[in-house]
């Protein structure tokens, strides 16, 4: 399947690593202009330079989104990208003990999002194309008793796009969430193993896998995803096929909250 993406400019934020990283290849696979986004001057680097040397094509750009500025100082690329993942997220350790966190993940994992959305929109309506992507989390419908603000913030999420569907309606833009389960990011790997060995699991990440399947986070495939398999879902609902889906909220966790 053609996914039309070859004359597109997609950016993807916090494509530096992990899940970012997975979307922004998937993206590049598909034939789409890759901007690699990182907080930190040389954080796109490594992701931009095997995207290109797989062939694609990538540049990087650094910008701090927790704040007006930080976008404005992206605007630009912003007003002509044709698709936007708005990946970035992250949580503050947040608890019902103190309320400090809780602003700081409303921002991260919400606002940033908003704001390179309002400017990449700008530029999508006038072209009469485009796709805004969330990344949320199936956690929001299963929430442990830690990060509640971290939840809660994503929880935000599904009632966002559907708000911003409507208002695109008939433009050309659709707006949609992925929310992914679990994912073998390298971060998580480390983890998982770490914990599966304390527990005289194993020493392989097969074996971690599978004790992270019976004791952390259960799914029906009895697997756990890569960053690349997430992308290639986002790199669907990025594409010229995908034009009738706005305003969803696409579940890719593995059948998690039935397991």
């Amino acid at each position: 399947m053609d996914l039309g993406l070859a004359s597109r400019t997609a950016l993807v934020t916090g494509a530096y690593r992990g899940t970012g990283a997975g979307i922004a290849q998937a993206l590049a696979d598909e034939g789409a202009h890759v901007i690699v986004h990182g907080f930190e001057p040389g954080q796109p680097d490594d992701v931009v330079t095997s995207i290109v040397a797989g062939g694609g094509s990538a540049t990087g750009i650094v910008a701090d989104l927790s704040s007006d500025d930080g976008v404005e100082s992206i605007r630009g690329e912003l007003a002509g990208v044709d698709v936007l993942v708005n990946n970035y997220g992250t949580p503050s350790r947040s608890s019902w003990t103190s309320m400090e966190a809780w602003g700081d993940e409303w921002n991260r994992n919400v606002l940033t999002g908003a704001r390179c959305t309002q400017a990449a929109i700008v530029g999508m309506r006038a072209r009469g194309w485009g796709r805004v992507i969330f990344l949320g989390t199936v956690g929001t419908r299963m929430p442990g008793d830690r990060n509640v603000g971290y939840y809660t913030a994503k929880a935000g999420l599904p009632a966002l796009v559907r708000t911003l569907a409507q208002e695109l309606r008939g433009s050309g833009v659709t707006a949609n969430l992925v929310s992914p389960g679990m994912i073998a990011t390298g971060e998580v790997r480390e983890m998982i193993t770490r914990r599966a060995q304390r527990d005289g699991s194993g020493e392989t990440w097969e074996a971690a896998e599978q004790w992270a399947l019976t004791h952390s986070m259960p799914n029906l495939t009895e697997r756990i995803p890569e960053p690349s398999d997430i992308g290639r879902v986002v790199a669907f609902v990025a594409s010229e096929p995908a034009w009738h889906i706005t305003g969803a909220d696409i579940a890719v966790d593995g059948g998690a909250v039935d397991a």
